[in-house]
């Protein structure tokens, strides 16, 4: 099977924050003929107004949600079950799976997520690789893809396909707008 690409698709900055320098979030997803999906987040605009992690080793680390991160919420058609996994532009990562809304722990993936970050004036580009084996089981996937931009005014603010009302809240259902079928 060849490699399938989505159209690309622009993450939406929550309306109570502000994107600072960052005037755009793309991202696009490719499902390997490896089986792998790999995910390209591309933020856009005055890159030297995020606070961006230092390149560390590509190890899983707690609280990568807390400054500048892409993240990926994946759950199988019916279930309220999904798994999260956070990409910090360090290489570092983190996975959990949810049983329903917010009821979750920590999860083992059977891979580790390869990621890749490249740092422009202009543009951070976040490439992450996850194993179709990671993915919730069944071909029809339902994705909510966001990002955490950490100013270095101070300010956070929260990109998203799709954002429910109120406060930032990716773990929200109305959140997995995106529908794929990986068939």
């Amino acid at each position: 099977m060849p490699p399938v690409s989505l159209q690309p698709i622009f993450l939406r900055p929550h309306p109570g924050s502000n994107p600072g320098g960052i005037d755009s979030i793309l991202v696009t997803l490719t499902h390997l003929a490896t089986s792998e999906l790999k995910l390209t987040y591309v933020l856009s605009g005055d890159i030297s107004k995020l606070r961006i992690p230092a390149p560390t080793a590509a190890t899983r680390a707690d609280g990568l949600w807390q400054h500048t991160c892409c993240e990926a919420f994946i759950r199988a058609e019916g279930s309220p079950a999904y798994i999260e996994f956070n990409f910090s532009p360090s290489g570092q990562w983190q996975a959990y799976a949810f049983t329903d809304y917010r009821l979750g722990s920590l999860r083992q993936p059977v891979s580790d997520p390869q990621i890749e970050c490249s740092v422009e004036p202009d543009r951070l580009t976040l490439t992450a690789t996850l194993q179709s084996a990671d993915l919730p089981s069944g071909n029809h996937l339902h994705l909510g893809l966001t990002a955490v931009l950490d100013s270095t005014g101070g300010d956070m603010a929260y990109g998203a396909l799709h954002h429910a009302d109120g406060n930032p809240d990716f773990h929200h259902p109305d959140t997995f707008a995106l529908e794929i079928d990986l068939k």
